[in-house]
């Protein structure tokens, strides 16, 4: 079921969505104080792509201790981050997600941009994993 969702998840709003990460991704790592940001534009973009049987976490959840991106740096590096574009990839998921919500077949597929658009406002400090 995973690689049957994932592939129409590619084809209807992924390709799309993860080619936006990638692009504000690349714009990131223009200057070096851009670098954070850009990792993680490149790991939510990854995820994007094929989103079933993964999901987004703290990396405090699963490290179990912080990190320079889990602390106080990491939440300026989030408030930095919604106004510099994180605002515009969330403003893209939530439109996806309610276009997704129009169809009963869609209701997956609009759930994983939801998670996207909490993903899409604050990146530092989360990384992705397999579910189960």
């Amino acid at each position: 079921m995973r690689l049957i969702g994932n592939l129409i998840w590619f084809v209807f709003g992924g390709l799309v969505m993860g080619l936006g990460w990638y692009l504000l991704g690349l714009v990131m790592f223009i200057s070096i104080l851009g670098i954070p940001w850009g990792r993680a534009c490149f790991m939510l973009g990854n995820f994007c792509l094929w989103p079933f049987g993964r999901e987004i976490v703290s990396r405090r959840d699963v490290t179990g201790k912080d990190d320079i991106g889990t602390g106080p740096l990491g939440l300026i590096g989030n408030i930095i981050w919604f106004l510099c574009g994180g605002f515009l990839l969330a403003l893209g998921h939530l439109g996806s997600a309610l276009l997704c919500f129009l169809t009963i077949i869609g209701i997956p597929f609009g759930l994983q941009h939801l998670k996207l658009v909490g993903a899409s406002l604050a990146p530092i400090g989360k990384t992705v994993v397999e579910r189960g």
